[in-house]
């Protein structure tokens, strides 16, 4: 299983359930990674996309707690459990983790690689992915060239699990 994650240089991933930064190539990527593929995401992060519907040409699905949600063109879970099931009808490496915060870490140890945009930058921030440079399971495979967004230095980093 995958994760796709934008963090800054305090592996921050977002302040007042919104994104640090909007970078259009990091977007691309995004798109370009998950298009055709499963998405796994929190129901928060369902609300934060344009009139909170699921991401097109994706199978969406979607963990919440709450029993009574629902949401057209998407597969709703409430549990870990479930989702793990659920997830057995899809090939591991089609299925991309896209937040937010407590989803990826429940899934964290589910996932073998980790598509990461390292924004280098420190955002006011209020939730924050675990850094995996730090964590001794984890190694870099693969990273792009640094690119700038404006005056902002960013790169595409694969972290795969050892």
């Amino acid at each position: 299983m995958n994760l796709i994650v934008a963090v800054d240089n305090n592996w921050a991933i977002g302040n007042k359930n919104k994104l640090l930064v909007s970078i259009p190539n990091d977007m691309k990527h995004f798109r370009e990674e998950t298009t055709g593929k499963v998405v796994v995401l929190g129901r928060k992060t369902l609300e934060t996309f344009p009139q909170g519907l699921p991401l097109k040409n994706r199978t969406n699905i979607i963990l919440t707690k709450n029993q009574n949600f629902k949401v057209k063109d998407a597969i709703v879970v409430h549990s870990l459990e479930d989702l793990l099931e659920e997830l057995k009808n899809y090939e591991s490496e089609d299925i991309y983790v896209i937040g937010g915060d407590s989803v990826y870490k429940q899934l964290l140890p589910y996932c073998n690689v980790a598509h990461v945009t390292k924004v280098d930058h420190e955002y006011a921030a209020d939730t924050y992915f675990p850094n995996l440079d730090k964590d001794p399971a984890w190694q870099i495979t693969a990273e792009s060239d640094e690119q700038t967004y404006f005056d902002l230095p960013y790169q595409f980093l694969k972290y795969e699990r050892i």
